[in-house]
């Protein structure tokens, strides 16, 4: 005899609300576990490839490997003409950015379905003229790169990472920290027997971008006739393992970046932390989604991954998203597909064009939580985040997506079941932020800012969700094949 199940109808009331109210539920609880196994899969390469790329450099060559591996053609290293549906290009930009396309059957004159990141984090940049000896301690003197709090740079393990130009016109590579038989770096901190006074002061002025000095060598240079031996001991070493003398500081890019490596988080390793999240985690997702558009038939637009530097420090500058890389990259495409040179059809392409602005958002932080309106957070593991808008102070200096675009978005991510929300940066006066966004919109490209919820952002560990980070790349193949 069989047990029969006690099935409670919906009531009306029940019924009406599933249909009319905006509930979003958990991300985990919309995945199949086959969908799971691949999320986790995922997350494990995103840890490794942000581990090897944190800087913009790093990211940006390590993307144009992975393009290159997977039969992308330099555009700059000479490609067949016209580049027919399917083919595969990039470009890269002085090292620090990059662009990576795949030629649709529609005419790029109708214009192109874009996904554009960045790739720079911030970080303690060093100044020119760096290196200093004080109580027979080196120390290297440093600017902060984009808007970080300063005390939370200090007492952590720190690596350098970066490019020197030497005298002879030499670039060398410098990467020291990361190895487990690599040596460190730090920012001091004062003890807190003697932080009384410190204490007392604003976490703005507790530590100054003046304190930020990396701690760098104490052992001095073996004879008693030079000066300052700390120092040229130091030089000594920089000298022999790379070739350096003082004066190539003026002219080398060394960025200091925490030491530690992308950990799973929780005892359910349901999240991510890592130093960089911001915007790799989007950048990352939009990469693999070029690829993995490129392994099928070709799209029906052509769609470009913008891979830009410079956003912590507003986009500005050759490798920004204010420069005219993104312009003349698609300016090379319509000639190189159709051997149109009219600005008339550039700017055609550019206004028949759609992009998200791939940039993440503040997750709703329960220890912070008079921040934000919950109503309109973004929250970690409720899949990718949308955001209408940018900027602050009634949307100043920000990107405003029209009802139309974020319609059509949004009913894609739909059709396709990736798990997404809405989110705003915060309270209407507390603060906001901008994107690319409003610098590709200037050209009359439709874009829609979206992302990943991230904990701590801009703190040397931020925290991610593998869901959300799993969805933004679901959603962003979704744009790709049906903007």
């Amino acid at each position: 005899m069989g047990i029969e199940e006690n099935k409670e109808e919906k009531s009306e009331g029940q019924i009406l609300s599933e249909k009319l109210f905006n509930d979003k539920k958990n991300s985990w609880d919309s995945f199949s576990s086959e969908s799971i196994d691949a999320l986790h899969q995922f997350a494990e390469a995103y840890k490794q490839f942000i581990d090897r790329g944190k800087t913009e450099r790093e990211f940006t060559a390590l993307s144009a490997e992975v393009l290159g591996n997977a039969g992308f053609l330099d555009l700059d290293g000479g490609t067949e003409d016209p580049l027919c549906p399917g083919a595969r290009v990039y470009q890269v930009n002085r090292g620090k950015a990059l662009i990576a396309a795949v030629i649709g059957k529609k005419s790029i004159s109708g214009g192109v379905n874009i996904i554009g990141a960045h790739v720079d984090s911030p970080r303690i940049d060093l100044k020119a003229n760096p290196l200093y000896e004080e109580a027979d301690f080196a120390l290297l003197d440093t600017q902060y790169y984009g808007g970080i709090k300063n005390y939370q740079w200090t007492a952590i393990p720190l690596a350098v990472h970066g490019v020197v130009i030497r005298k002879d016109g030499k670039m060398v590579q410098v990467c020291l920290g990361e190895n487990e038989e690599d040596p460190v770096f730090t920012i001091t901190d004062l003890l807190p027997h003697l932080a009384r006074e410190q204490m007392q002061k604003k976490a703005s002025e507790m530590i100054t971008g003046e304190d930020l000095n990396i701690l760098a060598g104490s052992k001095p240079f073996k004879d008693s006739k030079a000066k300052d031996k700390v120092k040229l001991n130091l030089l000594n070493i920089l000298h022999e393992q790379y070739g350096m003398v003082e004066q190539d500081f003026n002219s080398a890019e060394l960025e200091f970046v925490p030491a530690f490596k992308a950990r799973d988080l929780g005892f359910d390793r349901s999240m991510i932390g890592a130093y960089g999240h911001d915007d790799r985690c989007c950048a990352y997702p939009a990469l693999r989604a070029v690829l993995d558009i490129a392994t099928g038939e070709p799209p029906e637009k052509t769609v470009v991954c913008v891979l830009t530097d410079k956003e912590e420090t507003g986009s500005a500058g050759n490798t920004g998203a204010q420069s005219r890389f993104f312009e003349n990259f698609i300016a090379s495409l319509l000639l190189k597909t159709e051997k149109k040179e009219s600005d008339s059809a550039f700017r055609l392409a550019l206004s028949g064009s759609a992009m998200l602005s791939a940039d993440v958002n503040s997750a709703f932080d329960p220890n912070y939580d008079g921040f934000w309106d919950k109503k309109n957070a973004s929250y970690c593991g409720k899949g990718m985040v949308l955001s209408k808008h940018s900027g602050g102070s009634g949307k100043s200096g920000g990107s405003d997506a029209n009802a139309e675009f974020c319609g059509k978005v949004q009913s894609i991510l739909t059709r396709n079941e990736v798990p997404w929300q809405t989110g705003d940066l915060g309270k209407v006066d507390k603060g906001g932020g901008g994107t690319i966004a409003k610098f590709v919109a200037n050209l009359g490209v439709e874009v829609l800012d979206s992302g990943v919820a991230v904990l701590s952002m801009h703190a040397p560990f931020e925290v991610i969700s593998k869901a959300d980070l799993y969805a933004a790349y679901e959603g962003y193949k979704a744009f790709f094949r049906e903007a």
